[in-house]
């Protein structure tokens, strides 16, 4: 396995078309971070940060992206986690446990978001049924 690597991260607006090698391209607005891939082979990788995809924290210095990327389809299969400014490498995955992790994420995303994207949303419930969120509940509204 790779020793760590030391990578920059910078705040975009909109991510630049020709990346710099060892830069994770973060943009606020587009919710997204944007690198080539850490191995060296210089595929474009995105990681969306969204509840259900990627998580981005930044403690004033360096960044943190989990979970680890997995650039599966890439033929580098490169597989690295990004921590304080640092790219740690993590082992080799099958192809089950690949599927396994994809078929997680599609059901938390389907979780999140209400269901597949073909499927009809869910009837409303009448307004005496429904639960109080936490913000009615705090107001006493609802």
């Amino acid at each position: 396995m790779k020793p760590p690597r030391t990578i920059r991260h910078e705040f975009v607006e909109a991510v630049p078309r020709e990346r710099e090698e060892g830069v994770l391209y973060i943009s606020i607005p587009f919710s997204t971070a944007v690198h080539s891939c850490f191995c060296g082979c210089g595929l474009k990788v995105v990681t969306p940060i969204r509840p259900t995809e990627w998580q981005l924290a930044f403690d004033g210095e360096a960044v943190t992206l989990w979970p680890s990327v997995g650039n599966w389809d890439y033929p580098c299969t490169s597989h690295y986690w990004i921590r304080g400014d640092r790219v740690f490498w993590a082992g080799p995955m099958s192809r089950a446990e690949i599927e396994a992790g994809r078929a997680r994420d599609r059901a938390a995303r389907d979780t999140h978001y209400g269901g597949p994207p073909h499927m009809p949303p869910p009837a409303a419930e009448p307004q005496s049924k429904r639960k109080k969120g936490f913000w009615s509940w705090l107001t006493g509204r609802g």
